[in-house]
C-alpha cells in the first residue's frame, strides 16, 4: 500500500498539464490565486499583467455565480414532500402544515450558513473555478476550506466519480506537536519551510462499506486522531468543476476558453503603454549650427522671450497615431468580445436606453449561464446542502428527516433561471392577451388565484400564508354578503319607517315589531311576537 507522499508524487504527473494552464489563465486575470510553487506564502512578487480587463471579467462572473448559486435574503432549496407519498403515508390535508413546519427548518438552516464563513469560501472558490477549472472544498468543523489546484490531486474512475483524494498542506510543527526527524536531511535544513511540516490527507471510498474515509500522514506516519469516516452521500470534500471532458480527472476553466482574447489583449495593451509612454515624451532638437543656445532654452521660463530663429528648433515625434489607432480599435474590439463572455453587461451608450432594453439584455445574458449552472447544481449545490443537514441533524438543531418521505429540492442555480424564464413567458402572454382581446377577456378567460400562484412561483416567492386560500375566499365572500344583506335591511327599516303602519297612533303593536326587526338586523335569534 502506497503512503500518502508517495501516491501524491504519482498523481501530480496527471496534473501537471492542467496546473501549467492553470497558472498561465492566473497570470492574464488573477495572478495570486494559483502560483508554481504550491508552499507559496507571499514570500516571492508576481508577475502583473498589462491589463485588468481579465480580472474584472474574473470578478464579476464570481459575483454572479455566487448570487446565483446562494442567493441572500433567500434559501436556495426547498423541503417538501414527495408527491408518491401523500396519498399513502400522509394525509394529503396536511401539507399545508408540513410546508409552514418545512419553511421553519429552512430559515434555521440559512440562518446557520449566514453565521458561517461558507460564502466567503465559497466566492473564493468560485474565482479557481473560473480561472482554473477546479477547487476542492472541505466541509470540517469549524467551517469551509478551500484548497487551489496546486495543493490536491484526484483520481477519477470511467464515469467521472472520484475514487482518490490527497491533498498537500504546510502546517507548523509547533501546532502539531511534532519534533523534526533528525536522520532527514530535507526537513533539518535551514530555508524559510524549515519550522513547516507537509501534511498529507488521503480520501478514499471503502466500497466494502460505502462509506468514504481518510486520515493525514505527516512524515510517512499517520497523525493520531485523524482518521475518520462520512457517508457516501454526504462527504464533507467537494471536488468541484467548471467544465467537463469525458475521460480527464480535472475540469477546464472559463478562463481557458478565451485564452487566446486574453493574451492579444496583454500583448496589445502592451505595446500601446509602451508607444503611449514613449509618445508622451516631450524632447527638443537644436540645430549645430544655430545661434540659440540649448541651454538658454532650458532655462527659458513659461513667456520668456530669448533671441533665435524658430526653425532651428524641433521637437521629436514618434509619428505612429495611425499604428496607435489601429491597435486600440483592436483592443476595444477583443476587449468587449472578452467582457460579453463573461457576462459583464454594458448597457448601449445612447440618449435614449430604455428599462426595457436593459432588462432584456440583462436577461439574455443570465440566461447564457445554463451550462454552468447545471454542473454547479450537481457537483457542489446537492452535496454541500446533503453535509449541511447531516450536521445539524447530527447537533440536533434540526429535527430528523425520513429521507423516504421528504426529499430537498434545488432552486436556486439553473432553476433559478428556469424561474426567470417563466416569469418572463407568463407576462408576456398576459400582457397579449390583454392588448389582443381586451382586459374584459383577460379577467374572463384567466384564473386569478392560478396567476398569482404562478407568478409568484416564478420570482421564488413562498406563498404559504401570502395568498389566501380558496376557504378564505369563500369565508371572505360570506362575510361580505352578509354585511350587504344587514345593509339592504337597514336600509328597508329605514324606508319602512315613512309608512303610516309606523304611526303609533295607527299601530299599538308599535313597539313590539320594532323590537323583532331590530333583533332581525342584528342577527338575533329572538323572533317577533305573533299575534
Amino acid at each position: 500500500m502506497y503512503k500518502a507522499k508517495e501516491r501524491y508524487s504519482q498523481l501530480s504527473s496527471g496534473r501537471s498539464q492542467f496546473l501549467d494552464m492553470a497558472i498561465e489563465c492566473s497570470e492574464l486575470t488573477l495572478p495570486y490565486l494559483i502560483t508554481r510553487d504550491d508552499n507559496y506564502k507571499g514570500r516571492r512578487s508576481l508577475q502583473q499583467p498589462w491589463q485588468s480587463v481579465g480580472a474584472k471579467a474574473v470578478v464579476t462572473l464570481s459575483a454572479k455565480l455566487m448570487l446565483a448559486t446562494l442567493p441572500p435574503q433567500t434559501s436556495f432549496f426547498k423541503l417538501q414532500v414527495r408527491d408518491d407519498k401523500l396519498g399513502e403515508t400522509l394525509d394529503p390535508q396536511m401539507r399545508t402544515e408540513l410546508d409552514l413546519s418545512f419553511s421553519k427548518i429552512e430559515r434555521l438552516i440559512m440562518d446557520y450558513i449566514a453565521a458561517s464563513n461558507d460564502r466567503v469560501v465559497v466566492h473564493q472558490a468560485l474565482k479557481h473555478l473560473i480561472v482554473s477549472g477546479n477547487a476542492l472544498i472541505f466541509m470540517g468543523k469549524d467551517g469551509l476550506k478551500h484548497y487551489p489546484l496546486n495543493r490536491y490531486v484526484v483520481n477519477r474512475d470511467g464515469n467521472g466519480k472520484i475514487i482518490e483524494i490527497v491533498t498537500k498542506e504546510l502546517i507548523s510543527r509547533k501546532t502539531l506537536g511534532i519534533e523534526q526527524p533528525k536522520d532527514d536531511p530535507v526537513t533539518n535544513s535551514e530555508g524559510p519551510y524549515e519550522d513547516d511540516a507537509e501534511v498529507y490527507t488521503c480520501v478514499k471510498m471503502d466500497e466494502g462499506s460505502g462509506r468514504w474515509k481518510w486520515h493525514q500522514e505527516v512524515d510517512d506516519m499517520i497523525l493520531p486522531g485523524s482518521p475518520s469516516t462520512a457517508p457516501k452521500n454526504a462527504s464533507p470534500w467537494l471536488v468541484l468543476r467548471f467544465n467537463t471532458v469525458d475521460g480527464e480527472d480535472y475540469g477546464r476553466g472559463r478562463v481557458e476558453e478565451f485564452l487566446g482574447d486574453l493574451k492579444s489583449l496583454n500583448g496589445l495593451a502592451q505595446a500601446l503603454v509602451e508607444g503611449a509612454s514613449v509618445a508622451s515624451k516631450v524632447v527638443f532638437l537644436v540645430s549645430p549650427s544655430a545661434t540659440t543656445k540649448p541651454q538658454t532654452l532650458a532655462q527659458a521660463g513659461n513667456g520668456a522671450i530669448i533671441q533665435g530663429r524658430p526653425e532651428d528648433v524641433g521637437v521629436v515625434q514618434v509619428g505612429k497615431t495611425a499604428d496607435f489607432a489601429t491597435a486600440a480599435n483592436l483592443s476595444a474590439t477583443i476587449e468587449k468580445r472578452i467582457l460579453e463572455a463573461f457576462l459583464v453587461m454594458n448597457i448601449r451608450n445612447a440618449e435614449r436606453v430604455t428599462a426595457e432594453e436593459v432588462r432584456l439584455t440583462q436577461l439574455e445574458l443570465e440566461q447564457s449561464l445554463g451550462g454552468i449552472f447545471s454542473l454547479i447544481t450537481v457537483e457542489f449545490l446537492v452535496p454541500y446542502l446533503n453535509r449541511t443537514l447531516l450536521i445539524l441533524q447530527r447537533t440536533n438543531q434540526i429535527p430528523k428527516l425520513p429521507k423516504d418521505v421528504v426529499r430537498p429540492k434545488i432552486v436556486a442555480g439553473i432553476n433559478s433561471l428556469g424561474r426567470g424564464q417563466d416569469n418572463e413567458s407568463l407576462t408576456r402572454f398576459m400582457g397579449t392577451v390583454a392588448q389582443t382581446l381586451g382586459p374584459e377577456a383577460l379577467v374572463k378567460f384567466v384564473n386569478p388565484a392560478e396567476a398569482i400562484t404562478r407568478l409568484a412561483a416564478a420570482q421564488g416567492i413562498d406563498v404559504l400564508n401570502l395568498i389566501k386560500t380558496p376557504e378564505q375566499l369563500q369565508q371572505d365572500q360570506q362575510k361580505l354578503m352578509g354585511m350587504q344583506s344587514q345593509m339592504e335591511l337597514v336600509k328597508q327599516a329605514g324606508q319602512f319607517a315613512g309608512t303610516p303602519l309606523m304611526d303609533p297612533e295607527k299601530n299599538p303593536d308599535l313597539a313590539d315589531q320594532a323590537s323583532g326587526v331590530a333583533n332581525i338586523i342584528t342577527g338575533g335569534l329572538q323572533q317577533p311576537p305573533q299575534e
